[in-house]
């Protein structure tokens, strides 16, 4: 029936194609069928035109993302000088462990160096995780022997630490224990001297935790805070609890405007032939506005001490006021202020400034009263960043280290009976680059004036560092120190009871390290200290070493 249809169709359209044909036959082809002569004339009105095109031949040009601000920040740790050369501010580790930190999680090394020195370091954590974070750290460095006879010493600590990542909200801690040993050899017949008797060894064990919510920019609220414990021990009797809690809160008023609450609890207890316990309280409270080029901090600190040393102010009431103001536009800010502080002194704290301290000490809190600043801070480009600040300060209980009336060899804590004043000036200036090449320069300067002592003992008047690092081609790293300490006085009691004023040498002094990459795991090191090669004493009686080398090895994984 389908092919039925379809051939029908067919057949009728061929029909109805027939019917003109049929048509055109019956009528003829006469005269009125002619085509008639007729002229055709074409007519080209129009031209077509292409437009011109046009040649660029310029490469397509991206343009490159624009660079924000970068504020480089440089911390400079207060400057110590024990009598072992490592503990001057080597920034070549940190330096090393950034480098190694960017393709391994974790390394060893260690080397050997003149003096009977051995020294070793481990750098130990998890792969990269955004839900926690731990890891491990231990290090160790002697020396059989030092600058005279007896005068060899050893350091070493172990570190834990961890931190959880709940959201915004982080959680953590760290567990650390440290171990210091230094000989008395502050004396002139140390050679007829047992060693064990002149033997000191600091234990020192720290817990802390902390929480916080700094991650978290929708929150208006943002808090810090930690809580730890430090015990320290010694070779003579002593035992030093310490109990201390931070918070640091900021609540959020507008773009603007914020509230800040810091809030610092302690109790600290020491035993020896005594025992006696230091409470701590101290609460400040500030506004802070921020308008356009201007910005003000509005506030107060409350501050409350248990010390009993030197007649000590219980409660104490300190200004905390700050204005600032951008002269130029994220290059040049001049600020000026007025404040004060009450800071907790701890025989943990003490021992690692000088590890040869006496017995029986009477440690106090020092009280900076009323302090008058004013500065200036800036960048020169992205790449240079300076500070300059000049302050009147005023101190109740600032503590001086002199050697003690029954051995010099040893160091008592004395306090100046009344306010010391103090005008500070310091500045700093940093070159950065990028993460190849940084050189910065650091000076501050103390002009000290004591009450009721001769001197202010064993306080320098300026400490100036210079540094520069150096990364060429991630082959081979170059570190170099250069620091100025100006002398400072100690006071001697002779055996008749009559006293005299010692000077401490003016320092200077080079520290170079270098490292050698062979390998992305492997690489050797060569650290140099003392390179100008002077004994000098920071401290009066203790010499340092001279010239020092340390070279090793360093495995990365």
């Amino acid at each position: 029936m389908r092919y039925t249809m379809k051939w029908a169709g067919v057949s009728a359209l061929f029909l109805i194609g027939l019917i003109p044909a049929a048509q055109a036959q019956q009528t003829g082809w006469g005269e009125g069928n002619k085509l008639e002569s007729t002229e055709i004339v074409v007519e080209k009105n129009r031209t077509l035109e292409l437009p011109e095109a046009n040649r660029n031949f310029q490469k397509f040009l991206i343009q490159p993302p624009s660079l924000g601000e970068r504020k480089v920040t440089y911390r400079f740790n207060e400057y110590r000088l024990p009598e072992h050369y490592i503990n001057l501010p080597m920034k070549v580790l940190a330096i090393e462990q950034e480098q190694l930190s960017k393709q391994f999680g974790n390394y060893v090394k260690g080397g050997i160096g003149n003096y009977g020195t051995f020294y070793g370091q481990g750098y130990f954590h998890n792969t990269r995780n955004d839900k926690s974070s731990f890891g491990a750290q231990v290090g160790h460095l002697s020396s059989a022997h030092g600058p005279i006879e007896k005068s060899g010493s050893a350091s070493s600590y172990v570190q834990g630490n961890g931190e959880l990542y709940y959201g915004p909200v982080a959680v953590g801690g760290r567990v650390r224990y440290e171990r210091d040993q230094n000989n008395f050899y502050g004396t002139s017949n140390v050679a007829e001297v047992d060693k064990n008797a002149i033997k000191q060894v600091y234990n020192r064990f720290l817990v802390e935790g902390h929480l916080n919510n700094l991650t978290d920019v929708k929150n208006i609220f943002h808090y810090d805070g930690k809580v730890g414990l430090t015990y320290t021990g010694d070779d003579y009797n002593a035992k030093e609890t310490h109990l201390f809690g931070r918070v640091e809160t900021a609540y959020d008023l507008s773009a603007e405007s914020k509230i800040k609450v810091d809030l610092d609890l302690a109790y600290t207890s020491l035993k020896g032939n005594d025992t006696y316990g230091r409470g701590f309280f101290k609460v400040r409270p500030a506004y802070a506005l921020k308008m356009d080029r201007l910005g003000l901090m509005l506030g107060a600190t409350i501050a409350y001490t248990g010390d009993t040393v030197n007649d000590a102010r219980k409660f104490n009431l300190y200004p905390a006021l700050e204005a600032n103001y951008q002269v130029i536009q994220d290059k040049l800010t001049l600020f000026v202020g007025a404040g004060g502080d009450l800071q907790r002194n701890t025989l943990y704290s003490l021992s690692k400034e000088n590890p040869w301290l006496n017995q029986n000490l009477s440690i106090a809190d020092v009280n900076k009263g009323l302090e008058v600043y004013a500065g200036v801070n800036g960048s020169i480009s992205k790449s240079v960043q300076f500070t300059g600040r000049v302050a009147l300060q005023n101190y109740r209980n600032l503590y001086f280290y002199n050697n003690s009336v029954t051995d010099s060899s040893k160091f008592d804590l004395l306090y100046d009976d009344g306010v010391t004043k103090v005008f500070q000036f310091f500045g700093q200036l940093t070159f950065n680059q990028s993460e190849d090449l940084r050189l910065g320069a650091k000076v501050e300067s103390n002009n000290y004036t004591t009450t009721s002592l001769r001197e202010p003992f064993h306080r320098p008047d300026m400490i100036a560092t210079a540094f520069a690092s150096y990364n060429l081609s991630d082959k081979i790293l170059l570190n170099s120190e250069l620091y100025y300490i100006s002398s400072s006085f100690g006071e001697i009691t002779r055996t008749d009871g009559t006293k005299v004023l010692q000077e401490t040498d003016n320092i200077v002094d080079l520290n170079l390290k270098g490292d050698y990459r062979f390998t992305p795991r492997f690489s050797a090191f060569l650290m140099g200290n003392n390179l100008l090669g002077s004994k000098y004493q920071r401290f009066v009686n203790y010499p340092t070493q001279g010239i020092s080398f340390i070279g090793g090895v360093t495995y990365s994984f």
